[in-house]
């Protein structure tokens, strides 16, 4: 793709986003993006605002973002004609009655369009947190020792409380005492170590843009970016905003690959250091995803059975190739563990980037 992309480039962008939304469960956000790929095609006000864009739509999720103003304008109640005609309000709401009301407000609000179109998509999905869940407690039965945390591009940082989170699957469930449910179909066996303790002392994070979710209006522009369709989403990102901010997370405000660096470098003496991160990986340029990876080769070569370190994500399976990935489509999201001294590395499931459905490996 050229730098600055053609229409046709962002037309086909909104089409095949239109179809991951479709495949996640959401009807809503697949019919705007196609309404909206429609109206870029026919040079409507759709077409005004992405016209100029500068570079690649599908990784700066550019139809998402355009989605998530017009769900920012329907929460803050600024586009109120639109608000009646939005899921929320409307549960017999048609993209027939939806399209043309939401494509005036985009005719009339092209400055605030634009100006929210600035800022990357950001919902730290927390439901990611159980795909991240099994790693943890392998990790806590093998190293049964204080842990470390230290998540990467982590937005609102919502994900830092993943051990506090209830999580409840039809096979297997383990409460934390929160009241931030995470649920989702599971295949396969329960996760070992089930009712191992996560003994957590302390935690940090960072990401390029963190939201302050201590400002309602931050947090609002979080919730923008869930699907309007999808009620149980939104229930749970308030929820987990509630904790956040009664347990005081925080988030820097730093480039990871230095940030990593950093921390790593002047970690505890003792204990294991958990980096994780999840649907990550594929947003920062080649060169700070290289310095990652030698940040970690490096610090691991000098971790010990004293002061262990683990690298735990939930990415892309294209990623993290390897044998217990055959049958695995590379677009596909797997959760992979590795444990430092050794190198030892571990597959444990796969999924979609909103864990619908998980599937062990």
């Amino acid at each position: 793709m050229s730098e600055r992309p053609t229409t046709d480039e962002i037309v086909a962008h909104f089409r095949e986003q239109a179809e991951f939304c479709r495949e996640l469960g959401s009807r809503f956000t697949a019919e705007l993006c196609e309404a909206m790929a429609a109206d870029i095609e026919a040079g409507g006000p759709a077409a005004m605002l992405v016209r100029d864009w500068p570079s690649n739509p599908r990784r700066d999720a550019l139809s998402l973002r355009l989605a998530g103003y017009l769900h920012h304008s329907v929460l803050t109640g600024a586009a109120r004609d639109l608000s009646a005609l939005y899921p929320g309000q409307d549960a017999d709401w048609s993209m027939t009655k939806v399209w043309p009301v939401a494509r005036s407000w985009l005719a009339d609000t092209p400055d605030a369009t634009l100006a929210f179109m600035q800022s990357p998509p950001q919902t730290n999905e927390v439901r990611r947190a159980i795909a991240l869940l099994p790693g943890l407690l392998h990790l806590a039965a093998a190293h049964p020792r204080p842990m470390h945390l230290l998540e990467l591009g982590a937005s609102a940082g919502l994900n830092q409380n993943l051990d506090r989170f209830d999580y409840r699957t039809g096979s297997w469930t383990r409460p934390g005492g929160s009241g931030v449910l995470i649920d989702t179909d599971w295949i396969g066996a329960p996760p070992e170590n089930l009712d191992g303790a996560l003994h957590v002392v302390s935690r940090a994070a960072c990401d390029q843009n963190p939201i302050d979710i201590t400002d309602p209006g931050s947090a609002l522009r979080l919730k923008s970016y869930v699907w309007p369709d999808q009620p149980e989403r939104l229930a749970r990102i308030s929820a987990a905003i509630a904790l956040a901010v009664q347990t005081g997370v925080t988030v820097d405000r730093a480039d990871a690959a230095d940030w990593l660096k950093a921390k790593l470098a002047s970690r505890p003496s003792s204990g294991l250091t958990v980096v994780y991160h999840s649907v990550f990986l594929q947003y920062p340029p080649a060169d700070v995803r290289r310095s990652l990876l030698e940040t970690l080769a490096k610090e691991g070569a000098a971790a010990t059975a004293e002061r262990p370190l683990a690298w735990l994500c939930f990415e892309p399976a294209a990623f993290f190739q390897g044998p217990e990935q055959a049958g695995i489509s590379p677009n596909a999201f797997i959760t992979y563990l590795k444990v430092w001294p050794g190198g030892v590395e571990k597959r444990f499931l796969r999924s979609d980037g909103h864990v619908t459905r998980v599937s062990v490996i």
